[in-house]
Formats: C-alpha cells, sequence, structure tokens
C-alpha cells in the first residue's frame, strides 16, 4: 500500500498510527475482561460464523486465512467449548455448517458492551470538541476503509 501523500504528508499517517495502540489497548482489554477463555483466532472464527450464519468450513478457513487443517482443529475446539453447532448442509448432507451457540452470541454480545463501556470512559476523559472530531474522522475512515477492503471489513 502507497504511503500517505496527502496536505498532511506522512505526518498524519504517523499520527494516526501512534494513536492506534491505545484503541487497541482498549480493544484487548475488552475482549479480556469479556472472553478470558477465547484467544484470538477464536474469537475471529466466532465473528465469521456470525457474519455468515451457515459458512461451511472451506469458506471459514478463507476467511480466516487458514489451511483448511487448522480451520479444523480450531472450529474442532469452539465445538468442544460449546461456542459453534455443525449441522449438515440442507442442498449436500455432506457439506457442514457453522452456527453460533446461544452462548456465544451472549459472549459476542458481552464483549461489544464491554468494549463499549471502556471506549466510553476513555471518550468521557476528552472535550466536547475533540470527541466530535473523532467521530466524524472515525465514522470517514470507516467509510474510506470498508471502500478499499470490500464487504469483509466488518469486525466486532
Amino acid at each position: 500500500m502507497a504511503e500517505y501523500h496527502g496536505p498532511d504528508g506522512p505526518h498524519l499517517a504517523a499520527a494516526v498510527d501512534d494513536a492506534a495502540p491505545a484503541l487497541l489497548a482498549a480493544w484487548d482489554a475488552a475482549r479480556e475482561r469479556a472472553t478470558p477463555r477465547v484467544s484470538w483466532p477464536q474469537l475471529n472464527a466466532l465473528l465469521v460464523v456470525e457474519r455468515e450464519e451457515g459458512i461451511n468450513l472451506r469458506g471459514l478457513a478463507g476467511q480466516l486465512k487458514m489451511i483448511l487443517s487448522s480451520a479444523s482443529r480450531l472450529c474442532d475446539r469452539l465445538v468442544a467449548s460449546g461456542m459453534v453447532e455443525r449441522v449438515p448442509g440442507r442442498a449436500d448432507r455432506r457439506e457442514i455448517a457453522l452456527f453460533l451457540t446461544p452462548s456465544s452470541r451472549q459472549l459476542l454480545h458481552d464483549l461489544r458492551a464491554t468494549r463499549r463501556e471502556i471506549l466510553s470512559e476513555v471518550l468521557e476523559r476528552m472535550s466536547p470538541a475533540g470527541r466530535s472530531a473523532l467521530i466524524r474522522g472515525l465514522a470517514e475512515f470507516s467509510a474510506a476503509a470498508g471502500e478499499a477492503d470490500g464487504p469483509q471489513a466488518r469486525t466486532a
């Protein structure tokens, strides 16, 4: 990807890069608080299954950019922990569809609520003008990232 060379030059990209660890730390703290027993790869798999209910194992592997055997082992762990259900496909009974369980839906709900709580604490320490500018900027950033990444850009 080319370096940003707009009116602010590479300084803007560096400023965003410097601020990103604070956001990622809040994200990680929320994950640890809400989902301490779920690893990042497991959480990413849950998010893919949530976004594409009924996805098959090959599709999951593709979305996670994993080889099929690694995705299968990851899925085995999620099934064993009660987070994902395997259901035979409607068109082809040999094809297995993946679905979230009620406990994994609750886990994702709790993760999002905890993350919003942590982010709210940080946002409260910002000035109203800073919060407004951040929201406008993030909305535009999200839209631009969505255009660049396509429909698979959505995450937790």
